[in-house]
């Protein structure tokens, strides 16, 4: 007979390998082939939890239509007669949808898709008015990298952008990663592109996820870019970011990228939507190849990549870890805050292109340093980076 140990190592060895699903099922209960799916899935224990808030949700969206009905003494009883039509119209519990998210074992009761939408960005009217609403809810987004990509993707959605969203990276989560991806250690192992899908489902459970979980190649880039409306560009890797910049001059599309840079964001515009002429990297690297730039060395790369944030612009501090890289640092630090910062940025960057509004196009320095630390922009402070950076420089022979 096994004993207790050697039943539970089985155990763990087939759950730790099992796959999960990361796109959810949306059940419509007034079809009986959905009411049958959802019963084998009870069945078979696959459904663990059950959330179903729905009556709230229909409260908040007959308020969402009838607003000047919200402050009138008698709005609960009004709604409490409107949600009783609804349940003679059709029982409550096969109203809306049910969505079944296989990685949470979990069912949840929603609006349908425009009910969903509306109440979900009713709270950002009229930050963003109805017209900036749909365009940039019915935008294709590409986002390529998940560490400062993924806060980029939930900032997106968590203003209602973006239904249909392409995700593309070849990493798994490490626990490293976790201190600036949100996400928990309930994730570790898993596919950054899966993770993040599953992150963009759970808020908004009517996206149209693409994952391209081998990352972005020569072969594939051509597929990513077919649809989309803007590119957001977040790997690592210049080669691979030089092509970004092949495609989105081809299909004239704005590409929006930024860097960590300590508690700092450096984000940078590039709008072939506009003029596809657009240097590469707004020429900041010079003149570069997708040859040359595959060929770089981890000092090549990190030349090129200071080359193009500007030694001037790279912090002190981040200066210091640079040069310990391979030494006491294993790699290019990055703080959580600094990728929340970028994911907002970016986000911002994206509503105000989709949506034909003015924007800076080139290169915007988003410095915490110099808004919150006394003394920042003083003479002193300013002429000891000045002597830091130039000495940076010497080190890449810049």
């Amino acid at each position: 007979m096994k004993n207790i140990s050697q039943e539970l190592k089985e155990s763990l060895d087939e759950r730790a390998s099992a796959a999960i699903d990361s796109k959810p099922t949306v059940f419509d209960f007034k079809k009986s082939e959905d009411q049958n799916a959802a019963n084998d899935l009870f069945n078979l224990r696959r459904i663990q939890y059950v959330a179903d808030d729905y009556k709230e949700q229909q409260n908040e969206l007959f308020a969402v239509k009838n607003p000047s009905m919200v402050y009138a003494p008698d709005f609960k009883k009004k709604f409490e007669d409107y949600y009783s039509a609804l349940d003679k119209e059709c029982p409550i519990w096969q109203s809306g949808h049910w969505v079944y998210f296989p990685w949470l074992s979990k069912l949840t009761h929603i609006l349908e898709e425009d009910d969903f939408q509306m109440v979900r960005t009713a709270r950002n009217k009229n930050l963003i008015n109805k017209e900036e609403q749909e365009k940039f809810y019915n935008a294709i987004v590409g986002i390529g990298g998940l560490s400062v990509g993924n806060s980029v993707a939930l900032a997106i959605v968590l203003q209602g952008g973006a239904k249909r969203i392409k995700l593309a990276d070849l990493d798994r989560l490490a626990l490293s990663n976790t201190n600036r991806i949100r996400t928990g250690v309930d994730n570790l192992g898993v596919l950054k592109v899966e993770m993040t899908a599953r992150q963009i489902y759970e808020i908004n459970p009517y996206a149209e996820v693409e994952l391209f979980p081998e990352g972005l190649t020569k072969e594939n880039i051509g597929k990513f870019f077919e649809g989309l409306d803007i590119v957001i560009d977040e790997l690592d890797n210049l080669a691979v970011k030089y092509l970004i910049r092949e495609q989105a001059k081809k299909h004239k599309i704005a590409v929006v990228m930024a860097a960590d840079n300590g508690d700092n964001a450096v984000v940078d515009i590039e709008r072939y939507d506009l003029d596809p002429n657009t240097p590469f990297f707004q020429g900041r690297m010079g003149e570069v190849s997708y040859e040359m730039l595959s060929k770089l060395d981890k000092f090549g790369i990190g030349r090129m990549i200071t080359k193009h944030v500007g030694p001037e612009n790279v912090t002190e501090r981040m200066q210091q870890s640079l040069l310990e890289m391979g030494k006491t640092i294993v790699s290019w630090p990055q703080l959580g805050g600094a990728a929340l910062v970028n994911g907002s940025a970016v986000a911002y960057c994206v509503r105000k292109i989709l949506c034909g509004q003015p924007l800076e196009n080139n290169r915007a320095l988003i410095s915490l340093d110099e808004k919150l630390v006394p003394n920042y922009n003083s003479l002193e402070e300013v002429e000891k980076r000045g002597k830091i950076a130039e000495n940076f420089k010497k080190i890449f022979n810049l």
